[in-house]
């Protein structure tokens, strides 16, 4: 995230661009108010969708191009552990392939984030102090969500305080199936009161939608929309955790979305696809649907994301290809 201070002007855009928000926030001043704005929505085309998202999997990138995706798909991943044996040490080691992906060529560009969870943090900051690589935390009873408000808002919290730069939280997708959606956009607003710092700055906030679990695609722009009037910074597709992740499909919506509320706000809001992206020509595809979508102003660490650790291994392979002319077996990368 850009941490040099903004010009005046830009402070002034930014002001009128959080007012826009708020205005619209007041469409969540009752559950009937939410409810018929979001059901109001354009409704999506499921077969065209799903054909634009395909064609634009097919564009071809040329080598010199490729060279530069790959460093900039490198420079977009959130390198994540997040499993119950995780130690300090696993933590360390992720940490320095992070700010170093590729230690025989130090042209190699570092991971924008590692992605681990609250009690883990310390660990994380203390090791990439410095570098640039943030540490984002997930939160919130990640990865159900399952839990009462209080217990989500002492995850977000911990984390924080521990030195988080960003948080991923995941939405109650029983409350947004069941109709709850003031109830999940209230969630969304305290966990965001819940990243500020001591020092008025703020924690970025992602929040997880669990695509897969939201059954079809006019309620994935819903949760979109929602998300980003409650004040998101970023909208994720998934939590890499259940058997249907990141598509090309269900992360155009998702792009479809912010281009939209930027249009109608002037608030950019980030996006990033999670699990099941695995290989160099995976976030190819990716590159290219984010370059016809939204443009150059989306092309960047700060507004695009992969949660993808293992593809990271595989860009680094074809990274020596383009570099050595040959190609490296998967003993060349570390294995997270």
């Amino acid at each position: 995230m850009p941490t040099s201070s903004p010009p005046p002007a830009a402070v002034e855009d930014a002001a009128a661009a959080d007012g826009a928000r708020e205005s619209l926030a007041e469409v969540a001043s009752t559950e009937a108010t939410l409810r018929r704005f979001l059901h109001g929505l354009p409704g999506i085309d499921a077969v065209g969708l799903q054909a634009r998202a395909a064609s634009l999997g097919t564009r071809s990138i040329k080598t010199t191009a490729k060279a530069y995706a790959i460093d900039l798909a490198i420079s977009m991943i959130d390198l994540t552990t997040l499993e119950g044996a995780d130690t300090p040490g696993k933590v360390r080691s992720l940490c320095a392939k992070a700010m170093r992906p590729d230690p025989s060529d130090p042209s190699t560009p570092r991971v924008a984030a590692v992605c681990v969870y609250p009690d883990m943090v310390p660990f994380a900051r203390a090791a990439v102090a410095g570098s640039g690589v943030q540490v984002a935390s997930v939160a919130t009873a990640f990865p159900s969500g399952r839990a009462g408000l209080a217990v989500k808002l002492a995850d977000t919290a911990e984390a924080v305080a521990a030195g988080a730069d960003e948080i991923d939280m995941v939405i109650d997708r029983g409350a947004f199936l069941s109709g709850r959606y003031l109830e999940v956009f209230e969630t969304i607003r305290a966990v965001k009161r819940a990243c500020l710092r001591a020092d008025s700055t703020a924690a970025h906030l992602k929040v997880i939608f669990e695509t897969g679990e939201l059954q079809t695609y006019d309620n994935i722009r819903r949760a979109s929309w929602l998300a980003m009037i409650a004040g998101a910074d970023f909208i994720k597709t998934s939590t890499g955790k259940v058997a249907v992740n990141a598509t090309p499909a269900n992360t155009l919506v998702l792009m479809e979305a912010v281009r939209d509320f930027r249009a109608a706000t002037g608030v950019q809001v980030g996006v990033k696809p999670a699990g099941g992206i695995r290989t160099t020509k995976d976030a190819m595809k990716y590159l290219v649907t984010v370059n016809e979508v939204l443009g150059d102003d989306w092309l960047s660490p700060d507004w695009f994301r992969f949660g993808a650790s293992s593809l990271l291994n595989d860009l680094l392979m074809q990274r020596q290809k383009l570099t050595t002319g040959r190609y490296s077996g998967p003993d060349y990368v570390t294995v997270d």
